[in-house]
């Protein structure tokens, strides 16, 4: 672990990404940018055009796919080049040229979906014969004409436009309230000492082995969010409403289903997986009673939930012991991968250091073209090595769906996307786990990994509900009130929770200040991508080969098909409640194992 912050230019280069596989120099890039924007006015030039005739419509959509491959390395260079180091001007002129090119893209393109709906059903037909290159497109333009029946008028649907700047009000200023407007008192600890609440202090405070400190910091937050609860629910309620609205001027059945149409999932697969984890309940009771146990409390409370029930070993892993952990833990992957991912950490993909100024985080970005770019703020702990597998994880996702599929179908959504990086996270701790009979190493290793589910599985389960419930309300024409939302939100963590942790009045506040309720459906993903994560992760280490094969070619998929067609073809069929479930027995073996190291 490096003792000091290095600025940009001190950074060894040995542990920088290097952004020459997109352009030699910053020179090349403004050459590029100059290229892609002529590209761009020659995909303005078929506006109007597509009724003229097959040839037309195939020269429009490879002019469009010319213009990606031009168009992502840009962007790729401009974001990575000023993630760096954030506070250079050079880089964030680049990124402000980025930005306005992606809105110009837009609106540029913008006249494809309604022109290609305009085009009767037959004339698309007669098309396809008169040009068999157009096959190559067919799922792509189906994804656009299966929409027809939720697309409006030319007239209407410049209405719903025009509405849509008003639809994000609300979000705009939740976040304002949320992120400029709202500030928290000081926490104070065991010994008196003030410690400062933000958005960033507050989920580290609440891990804190000081009691006094996490019940301070706990009050301190909600009684803010208390004191603004009548403003955050109108504005929650004023997202739910626009939702509902638009959902209601696309003659969709509900919000729910108006969301989850544009990544191809069915509203089956979010009730499915709630009512999944409601079967589990008592699984979440009995770990909340374990937690008790361990943590040695009269009563738990809601700030005691983050705290380790058991200490960590303070291990340290450099960066090249963390590179040989990932081989070692994701070698049931095969050779294949493992020469990818030896490819990646020689050849400088990823930024593993912090310098001054660089971005925080950590998160992987795939280029078609190239290979994908990963940073990292690598500090020597075992949670870095889970970052590490988990950002490579994605990597190579992008990595193989670029080089399998065409730049027409190689993005995959985020319904999936979760599911590579989990699934290495998972094959890390099975290998950690395999390597140790130190009950108190076992004991970390497996309190980690409870959290995950908790935090994880049930947590962004418990969201999804009450957004649904939200959601729900507002089409049956109720109000969103303070009061309703509070009382929904505390029953709710009593049902996921049981009765052995008291009934803390500030956790019913807890709904103000999520901002995933302003996403439009979103946190249900992370529990599907979990549990499909898992299930994957246990087909490989017990099938080998066969099972490693159909994980590849999910990896490689890309949008080449729906995405629970993909993941069927891995082995795990989420339009069940099955992957869930195999999920959750994980867990209940997990706890049970907690309970036997706890005694010895």
């Amino acid at each position: 672990m490096q003792q000091t912050i290095p600025t940009r230019s001190e950074a060894d280069p040995r542990f920088t990404w290097d952004l020459t596989a997109l352009y030699p120099s910053d020179d090349a890039w403004r050459e590029n940018f100059a290229k892609a924007k002529e590209s761009l006015n020659a995909l303005r030039g078929f506006q109007g055009r597509f009724g003229e005739g097959a040839a037309v419509l195939l020269g429009y959509l490879r002019a469009y796919d010319d213009f990606l491959a031009l168009a992502e390395p840009l962007v790729t260079y401009a974001f990575r080049k000023s993630d760096e180091d954030t506070r250079n001007a050079t880089y964030q002129e680049m990124t402000s040229l980025t930005h306005n090119f992606l809105v110009e893209m837009e609106e540029a393109t913008a006249f494809e979906t309604p022109e290609l709906l305009a085009l009767p059903a037959e004339t698309i037909d007669e098309y396809y014969r008169q040009e068999p290159g157009l096959a190559h497109y067919r799922l792509r333009l189906d994804r656009v004409l299966r929409k027809k029946a939720h697309t409006l008028s030319h007239a209407e649907e410049a209405l719903l436009a025009s509405a849509g700047k008003l639809s994000q009000i609300p979000s705009e200023a939740y976040g304002l309230l949320n992120n400029a407007d709202m500030t928290f008192p000081d926490a104070v600890d065991a010994e008196g000492k003030a410690h400062p609440v933000t958005h960033g202090t507050f989920i580290p405070l609440m891990t804190s082995p000081d009691r006094t400190l996490r019940k301070s910091a706990f009050q301190a937050l909600y009684g803010a969010y208390g004191q603004f609860r009548n403003t955050s629910a109108s504005l929650l309620s004023g997202q739910m409403k626009q939702l509902q609205f638009f959902a209601d001027a696309r003659h969709y059945s509900s919000a729910l289903e108006a969301a989850l149409d544009n990544t191809e999932v069915a509203p089956e697969i979010y009730h499915n997986l709630i009512a999944a984890v409601h079967e589990s309940f008592p699984s979440m009771h009995r770990y909340v009673r374990l937690r008790k146990k361990l943590l040695g409390v009269e009563k738990l409370h809601y700030y005691d939930l983050y705290t380790p029930i058991v200490a960590d070993e303070d291990s340290k892993f450099s960066y090249e012991e963390g590179q040989k952990m990932a081989l070692e833990a994701l070698a049931p992957l095969g050779e294949d991968y493992l020469a990818m991912l030896k490819e990646g950490f020689a050849n400088r993909w990823i930024d593993v250091y912090e310098n001054q100024g660089k971005r925080s985080g950590a998160y992987s970005a795939g280029t078609y073209g190239a290979h994908p770019y990963v940073l990292l703020n690598y500090t020597d702990t075992l949670d870095d090595v889970f970052t590490l597998v988990h950002e490579m994880g994605h990597a190579l996702h992008s990595y193989l769906s670029n080089q399998k599929q065409p730049i027409t179908y190689a993005d995959y959504v985020i319904f999936v996307a979760e599911v590579a990086s989990t699934c290495n996270e998972a094959l890390l701790m099975q290998h950690l786990l395999s390597k140790t009979d130190d009950p108190k190493r076992r004991a970390y290793l497996v309190n980690h990994f409870l959290e995950q589910f908790r935090t994880t599985l049930y947590r962004q389960t418990m969201f999804a509900e009450f957004e649904l419930w939200c959601s729900e309300r507002i089409r049956a024409g109720e109000a969103l009130t303070a009061e309703a939302l509070c009382q929904k939100y505390g029953d709710l963590n009593r049902q996921y929770y049981g009765e052995d942790i008291e009934p803390d009045t500030e956790i019913a506040l807890e709904w103000a200040r999520i901002p995933h309720f302003y996403y439009n459906f979103y946190v249900y993903q992370y529990a599907t991508g979990f549990s499909c994560a898992i299930a994957l992760s246990q087909k490989i280490l017990k099938e080998g080969e066969s099972a490693v094969k159909d994980y590849l070619n999910f990896l490689s998929g890309g949008c080449s098909t729906d995405p629970v067609s993909l993941l069927k073809g891995a082995g795990v069929d989420i339009s069940t409640p099955a992957p869930v479930r195999q999920a959750l027995q994980l867990f209940d073996q997990l706890i049970t194992e907690m309970e036997q190291l706890a005694e010895n």
